[in-house]
């Protein structure tokens, strides 16, 4: 049987090659994103659980997959990374800053695992809108700077080289 994170892998590539989601300023499949959050997250202390939900960690939010299907085909522990990792927020519940405040509160409460799975994200993802995106990146970075607040429980590793993004930048 191959191991949890090729599973992980192959799941995430599928579920999201699915609805042919790409990389918003790039193109590219957008798989390259979890992969890059994975490696991060290899960089520093972290489980096969972490890696995987490294992984699935868009799946949930981005695809029709469900939390009910991550949990049978990865387990509890994987499951329960990407339920912290995914935005509890919805349109419904009002503006961007209106959302993001109730997502920053739902990481707020997670496990350091998450966290550190969370920072690994934030760090990617500020390597792309930075370089492609300099309007949105003033949005992102107040953003980023608020949820760093909430996620000094996580590898402080990858907490430093994510605030350091925001202050150089």
């Amino acid at each position: 049987m191959p191991d949890l994170e090729e599973r992980a892998k192959k799941f995430a590539t599928k579920a999201h090659g699915s609805i042919n989601q790409r990389r918003k300023y790039t193109g590219e499949p957008y798989i390259v994103h979890p992969i890059a959050v994975a490696e991060l997250v290899k960089s520093v202390p972290h489980t096969e659980e972490m890696i995987a939900a490294a992984l699935l960690h868009d799946v949930v939010e981005d695809t029709p997959v469900s939390i009910d299907e991550i949990r049978a085909e990865f387990g509890e522990d994987v499951a329960e990374l990407v339920d912290w990792l995914t935005d509890v927020s919805r349109p419904a519940d009002g503006n961007r800053r209106v959302r993001k405040h109730r997502d920053l509160m739902h990481l707020a409460e997670a496990l350091p695992a998450a966290k550190t799975i969370k920072l690994a994200d934030l760090i990617d993802n500020t390597l792309t809108i930075s370089k492609h995106d300099p309007s949105f990146w003033k949005v992102y970075r107040r953003e980023k700077d608020a949820l760093l607040q909430v996620l000094k429980e996580g590898d402080a590793t990858l907490w430093r080289t994510a605030a350091a993004q925001t202050t150089r930048r």
